[in-house]
């Protein structure tokens, strides 16, 4: 006989996906971002090169500079984020030490706009404030929580881990593709690696994977097409 799994106030989260989102868009954002990346770079090169070498020679250094500048990006924005919520964190701390009573009641008035009776409002959030009164203020006032919270070392080191995943993929088609139709080739490749990338990060953070495909292949495409125009134009043999 089988039975469903019992929920509990430990698990009850396990069937949601918000509790993904902090490395999950760094994930894709860095994924994203190495394949198109480095494949437009590599198509820009292609489209003025008679050569291999130089096509390969700007994967590869799309591929390091790119998945380096990802995880500091990631690592000193996400830290900006960080320093904020201390900040405020502390600021709470310092209205609480010197305005407790006015701190009580904008809680209270927090909660009532949420929906409960007035009276009912002031006793939840005094209960609250007997309890921790920080931490009450901290994620109803400031709205932060443990899944919204900011983790610089996370986010770094999954944007620049899937920055290089993702732009391994072209950088080997640069290496094994005929060089006659290199530019199609990493179009191609680049336009189903986004496919296969913006299917898995939709069926992972629960949202629709048609749209997350739709959008994905658009500006992927329309960033390639734009960059081996720029190729194109300059008209330079590069090789």
């Amino acid at each position: 006989m089988v039975t469903k799994k019992s929920k509990s106030p430990d698990n009850y989260l396990d069937n949601h996906y918000i509790h993904r989102s902090n490395w999950l868009r760094a994930a894709v954002l860095g994924a994203n971002d190495g394949i198109l990346s480095t494949a437009s770079l590599a198509i820009g090169i292609a489209a003025a090169s008679v050569s291999r070498e130089p096509i390969v020679l700007a994967a590869l250094a799309g591929l390091v500079a790119g998945a380096l500048s990802m995880a500091a990006g990631e690592y000193v924005s996400v830290s900006s984020q960080t320093d904020v919520e201390k900040a405020d964190t502390e600021r709470e701390k310092i209205e609480l030490e010197e305005m407790p009573e006015i701190e009580l009641q904008r809680l209270a008035e927090i909660y009532e706009k949420r929906g409960l009776k007035k009276e009912t409002a002031l006793t939840v959030a005094k209960e609250l404030s007997e309890h921790d009164a920080l931490g009450a203020h901290i994620r109803d006032e400031l709205g932060i929580n443990e899944i919204s919270q900011a983790k610089p070392m996370q986010a770094a080191f999954s944007s620049g881990a899937a920055f290089t995943i993702g732009g391994i993929l072209p950088l080997l088609v640069t290496l094994f593709m005929p060089l006659e139709s290199m530019e199609y080739s990493l179009y191609g490749f680049a336009l189903f690696f986004l496919i296969v990338l913006g299917a898995v990060a939709a069926k992972t953070g629960g949202s629709s994977i048609g749209k997350a495909i739709i959008r994905i292949t658009f500006w992927g495409t329309v960033a390639m097409g734009l960059t081996a125009l720029v190729g194109y134009l300059f008209n330079v043999n590069v090789g």
